[in-house]
């Protein structure tokens, strides 16, 4: 217990200093790039963007707080975490299957992947949450999602920002507005767009597009799977 407790804290410290690190040259000019092809995008189509996307999580996260698990009693942390590692796992080879046959399908099932893949890892976050003992039908628990969300999907230099808003969040989730609607919509749809945007679009190619569809989503589930693993253990150890 004691030793996986250390190691816990160990990997938390690595993380935090990965959130924190300030953006490389190569991280500013991909953002650099993205942000003028922004630009030229009319502003309606990113309100289009933002509201589908505002729409498809707000009703993903209230209709995911009725099917979460039943919180389960762990014995200890290790057996907490062997848990979460085993949903993590269910749910990285689920979203694989589904990018392969997505992917295979061509460019309309290739489209259809996003709204599935999006629901599947706020569904995961959920469950994530509730095996670490926290109360998603609480407003504010909500909120940390879409935080743990963002920080597996940013850009480093919003994923500095993000860091900052829930480093302590015990505090600062009490000046937290009553109302979901005050949430950045707009920074929320267009990080994740950026930083999932050139990893799927090999999945619309024709003959690639199963294999890139499956790697592709093996590692985004993997890699928000890790990121939520730590910001729950940064809540619990503090």
């Amino acid at each position: 217990m004691m030793m996986h407790e250390q190691r816990m804290r160990a990997e938390l410290e690595i993380w935090r200093y990965k959130m924190q690190k300030r953006p490389s040259i190569t991280d500013r000019l991909s953002k650099a790039v993205q942000g003028r092809i922004n630009r030229i995008i009319p502003d309606k189509v990113h309100s289009a963007v933002t509201a589908t996307i505002k729409q498809m999580v707000r009703g993903v996260l209230y209709g995911s707080q009725y099917t979460v698990p039943k919180k389960p009693e762990f014995a200890s942390l290790f057996d907490l975490e062997e848990a979460v590692l085993r949903r993590i796992d269910f749910y990285r080879k689920t979203a694989a299957a589904e990018g392969g046959i997505t992917g295979a399908g061509g460019i309309l099932l290739g489209l259809a992947d996003f709204p599935i893949l999006l629901g599947m890892k706020l569904k995961l976050l959920f469950d994530i949450a509730t095996y670490y003992g926290f109360d998603v039908k609480d407003y504010k628990e909500r909120i940390y999602i879409l935080h743990i969300f963002q920080l597996a999907f940013s850009s480093q230099q919003h994923r500095r920002k993000v860091f900052e808003q829930i480093d302590g969040w015990e505090e600062k989730s009490k000046l937290l507005p009553d109302d979901i609607h005050a949430f950045d919509w707009q920074s929320f749809q267009i990080e994740y767009r950026d930083h999932i945007d050139l990893a799927k679009i090999g999945q619309l190619l024709p003959i690639v597009g199963a294999a890139v569809g499956l790697v592709v989503n093996y590692r985004l589930v993997t890699r928000l799977g890790d990121t939520a693993m730590n910001a729950y253990r940064m809540r619990i150890l503090d």
